[in-house]
Parts: C-alpha cells; sequence; structure tokens
C-alpha cells in the first residue's frame, strides 16, 4: 500500500485488540518515509451503563488498562528503536470510533492506521466490536488505513465434535 499524500502525524490506534505487527511495521514504515511522528492510542471497552450512569462493575478493571498500557508502552518502544518519535494514551470508552476520531483530530494526526477484521454483512457488523475501524473511517474525514487480518487468520466455527472433546 502506497500513501503519496504528505504525512506530519499518524495516530496508531486499536480499539481494543493487541497492535498487530504488521500495523505497526506499516506505520514505522509510513513515518520514516515522511519523517512524521506517530500517536499511539489504546481503548479500553467500557461495557455499558446503569440507567445512564456509569458503573463500577462495568468500567475496566486495573488489570485491562495496565495491560493497555503495557501494549502502548511495547509499541512505542519499538518506534525508538526505529528512531521515530511518538506518545501514547489509553482511554475508556464505550464508543472507540468517536473517541478515536476526536483524539487524532486533536492532536493533528493526517493518517489513522488501524488492524481489521475482515468486512462483515452489514445487517450485523453494527452490532460487533470488531468492525469499529470500519465505523472510525465512516465517522472521520481524516485518512484511514486499515490493515486487514491475513487469510490465514479467519476464525472457523467449532464442529460438535471438537466441542465435546474439549469438554
Amino acid at each position: 500500500m502506497s500513501v503519496t499524500c504528505p504525512v506530519r502525524r499518524i495516530m496508531l490506534a486499536s480499539e481494543g485488540r493487541a497492535f498487530r505487527v504488521e500495523a505497526v511495521q506499516f506505520a514505522i514504515a509510513l513515518a520514516s518515509r515522511h519523517e512524521a511522528s506517530i500517536d499511539v492510542l489504546s481503548v479500553a471497552r467500557v461495557w455499558g451503563s446503569a440507567f445512564g450512569f456509569p458503573h463500577p462493575g462495568l468500567l475496566p478493571s486495573v488489570r485491562e488498562l495496565d495491560a493497555h498500557r503495557d501494549r502502548v508502552a511495547a509499541v512505542l518502544a519499538s518506534f525508538s528503536q526505529a528512531g521515530i518519535s511518538g506518545e501514547g494514551m489509553v482511554l475508556s470508552s464505550r464508543q472507540p470510533a468517536k473517541h478515536i476520531a476526536q483524539q487524532a483530530e486533536r492532536r493533528g494526526c493526517d493518517t489513522i492506521v488501524m488492524s481489521a477484521d475482515r468486512r462483515r454483512h452489514w445487517l450485523v457488523a453494527d452490532f460487533m466490536w470488531s468492525q469499529e475501524p470500519y465505523r472510525v473511517r465512516r465517522r472521520t474525514a481524516l485518512r484511514v488505513i486499515l490493515i486487514p487480518e491475513p487469510a490465514g487468520d479467519v476464525p472457523t466455527m467449532r464442529t460438535p465434535a471438537s466441542i465435546s472433546e474439549t469438554t
């Protein structure tokens, strides 16, 4: 994938999944080609609300937030090894697409790089958390580059025989 427009600042974002190596490598290559800086954003999932108010049991736990911080720190370490400057942050949200787009615009990014599952049918995609990268693309006017999963990583359904073997 080639980007011909000038790039000044990149946001490598995740809606909660681990950062894929391909996405990190693409962001490093893009930043080094254009001498850009990279911001890293990971969103920890808030599971809902109780009567419109945040409920402590639905918020991400300290362990989840620490896992997100560790992922961001590992990505920033790989950037510093490549000689690229960057900043990282972790947010908690029920609407990651909205907050990823807002943070990218607020920080002056012109490109968002995200890992993405394969695109699902529109009828079921709105109910799936894994379709957030496509919602980010629809929500913002910034350039959004989605790094698809390799064809071999497509999840398969478990057969009844394999279910009974594991139980």
